[in-house]
């Protein structure tokens, strides 16, 4: 029976490019599944409200207890929950912007220091083409690592990385997608709801990794290390493609046993 799968789960604030990073890690590592924190989202209805306004970014508006059950399930699997029906994969998010040359060089890279006739590109592609896709399992979530997060969820991520973006970044961002597709129909951002809402609440979950509190000051590197949460470098202004690079290094250096 093959290992159970790498966990490696991805987590930001919205519109720091966790679902893009997502996909393209995909194309690096076939076969990959990605398990979305936003398709477990309760009804707009049962949202609470926060500055007046419905607040989609804090652990109330997840189902954590059917989350943190998928998490389980495909930790123990290699495989998304049946019946799974995703919206995230729906629409582009930015994964055309890569060409194949781009995704070829990251294979390269993770395939690096395997060896020619030992490890023949990876412990992690080895064990994905045995077990049909057990080798690396993404979890992609706006909040994995958060203070609210519950007991025991944390835990079951084996790669823990957290992207960050600047407030004026994130603001930029939400205008240009417009809005977002709900179970229920469309999310338009009302006025103050990225400032009020959005980053008040990564701020409240994520200060405490960071000096101060001060999500866009240094990372605290002692608390980061203690609850095993690796930040992207780069303070937020690293694009996609390098971020790409720098988790596709972390995972060659759990492979080899550094990580």
């Amino acid at each position: 029976m093959p290992p159970r799968p790498l966990i490696l789960a991805l987590s930001g604030c919205s519109s720091s490019g966790k679902t893009t990073l997502s996909r393209l890690l995909r194309r690096v590592y076939p076969t990959t599944p990605i398990l979305h924190q936003d398709d477990f989202y309760r009804p707009e209805s049962q949202l609470p409200l926060r500055a007046g306004m419905r607040d989609w970014d804090c652990a109330a508006a997840i189902d954590m207890d059917a989350f943190t059950a998928a998490v389980k399930h495909v930790r123990e699997t290699g495989r998304l929950p049946p019946g799974l029906v995703s919206k995230e994969e729906d629409g582009d998010m930015g994964e055309g912007e890569f060409g194949a040359e781009v995704v070829e060089r990251l294979r390269g890279l993770s395939n690096e220091g395997g060896g020619g006739g030992g490890d023949g590109g990876g412990l992690l592609e080895e064990a994905a083409a045995a077990g049909g896709g057990r080798g690396l399992v993404i979890v992609d979530g706006f909040l994995l690592f958060g203070a609210s997060v519950p007991a025991g969820l944390r835990e079951l991520f084996d790669v823990r990385v957290l992207l960050r973006v600047g407030l004026e970044v994130l603001v930029r961002r939400r205008r240009e997608r417009g809005g977002y597709v709900t179970s229920e129909g469309f999310w338009r951002d009302p006025e103050g709801y990225v400032e009020e809402v959005v980053w008040a609440g990564f701020v409240e979950e994520h200060g405490f990794l960071f000096e101060a509190g001060e999500v866009e000051a240094r990372v605290d590197e002692g608390v980061a290390g203690r609850v095993g949460v690796r930040v992207v470098p780069g303070g937020g202004e690293w694009g996609i493609e390098r971020c790409a690079e720098w988790v596709v290094g972390l995972l060659r250096e759990v492979r080899e046993g550094g990580g």
